[in-house]
């Protein structure tokens, strides 16, 4: 291999002879470099969207909820709340009460997604508390119950921490000689979040179970119990075996049922792009085989007394392979450092912002995964191998002697 691999070097090498041929072989590098750095990029910008979108929403949500058929309120839920605790790989479990209202300060009035909460056991299934922006998480204290309002909420109802506003209930209604008339309640603005979602941002507050209870007539019922596992990729296995526990009428919904269109489109569009962007590497390799072939040409003479002095078809076939593999080998390696270094830049400068109510999240994500750059870089060196093949087996079936003759 010694002697294929120092012809295959020399054939490489600049000369003023071949000033042209060694242009050719820098743009094929570079078109290797170029695809396999723009794939990184953009497959480590893919799984950011994943990673960060799902974190997200596991920030917010827990990852299992368990909850009644049609809905119906859970009763005497402290009994469920300790079976589901009981469970195996269950970390922590909160009850919750899950309603839409409106919500009214000064002129300002917008529809909102109301959570009531119970402070003591919020922790175990949610990190709302440490997205803080302003104020505390504190809901019971003082005269009037605290609300947390998302960041993009509170400026469009233009409130501030220690602002009152007012909740009228789409749910809870009362009869009067006037007609009939929602029931409303005031809150004081305890704190204001900031969760990096503009669906969350927008639209959510947090009030306590007990004052949740009260505005909906649920008195001592919540909607259902939040949960969250050692293992969130196991949530349905856990799901099924804490309903089996459970049993009629209880069901459980999991995290990943939930999003599973918006996940399944994500890795569907991850997909496509790495196919896409795959192409590049491709269209570097055709320069691959057009170079070879250019040399094969020109070195066709060389070729014919290498024959003539024993060397065999394969070794041959061997020194243009290499020469392929060289081109592939210093672009991909490249590709590699340059991808790895934008990509980790990236993540951590946020160079990019982006219109949170397009894309869920307000900066460009990006997580690297070995096993994506593994991929990339395995794919792009047989994709240059396999654009050797041509170019060296017609050289290796040159006859030496009208090779010789004809130079």
């Amino acid at each position: 291999m010694k002697f294929e691999y120092f012809v295959a070097k020399r054939y490489l090498k600049a000369k003023r002879s071949t000033l042209f041929q060694t242009i050719i072989v820098l743009i094929s590098i570079c078109g290797v470099f170029i695809g396999v750095a723009t794939i990184l990029i953009v497959l480590s910008v893919m799984s950011g969207f994943q990673k960060d979108l799902r974190d997200k929403i596991l920030g917010i949500n827990a990852h299992i909820g368990v909850l009644k058929y049609f809905n119906e309120p859970v009763t005497d839920y402290d009994s469920v709340l300790t079976v589901v605790k009981n469970s195996p790989h269950v970390l922590g479990a909160s009850p919750f009460i899950y309603t839409k209202v409106m919500i009214n300060h000064d002129n300002y009035v917008d529809g909102v997604v109301l959570r009531g909460v119970e402070e003591k056991s919020l922790s175990e299934v949610s990190d709302i508390e440490s997205r803080l922006i302003y104020g505390n998480f504190d809901l019971t204290g003082g005269d009037t119950p605290g609300i947390v309002l998302g960041s993009i909420l509170a400026d469009n109802l233009r409130v501030h921490t220690g602002d009152e506003l007012t909740i009228f209930s789409t749910v809870n209604f009362k009869q009067t000689s006037m007609g009939i008339i929602p029931k409303f309640k005031k809150f004081r603005v305890a704190g204001i979040f900031d969760a990096g979602m503009f669906e969350y941002d927008a639209a959510l507050a947090y009030v306590s179970l007990s004052s949740a209870q009260n505005l909906v007539g649920m008195e001592d019922a919540v909607t259902g119990i939040e949960v969250k596992i050692d293992d969130i990729y196991k949530a349905p296995e856990i799901a099924r075996e804490i309903e089996k526990r459970l049993g009629f009428p209880f069901r459980t919904n999991n995290w990943m049922r939930m999003n599973r269109a918006l996940f399944a489109a994500l890795k569907l569009e991850k997909t496509v792009m790495f196919i896409i962007l795959t192409l590049i590497i491709i269209v570097a390799a055709s320069n691959i085989i057009g170079t070879l072939i250019m040399i094969v040409i020109q070195k066709t003479r060389d070729i014919g007394i290498l024959k003539s002095m024993g060397a065999s078809n394969k070794q041959i076939m061997r020194i243009f392979i290499i020469q392929g593999l060289i081109i592939g080998f210093i672009g991909t390696i490249l590709g590699f450092i340059v991808g790895c270094t934008a990509s980790f830049l990236l993540g951590k400068y946020k160079f990019i912002s982006l219109p949170g109510d397009v894309y869920f999240i307000d900066t460009l994500p990006v997580h690297m995964e070995s096993f994506d750059f593994l991929i990339v870089a395995v794919a792009s060196i047989v994709i240059s191998f396999i654009a050797t093949l041509y170019p060296a087996m017609k050289a290796s079936r040159l006859d030496p002697v009208r090779a010789i003759r004809y130079e």
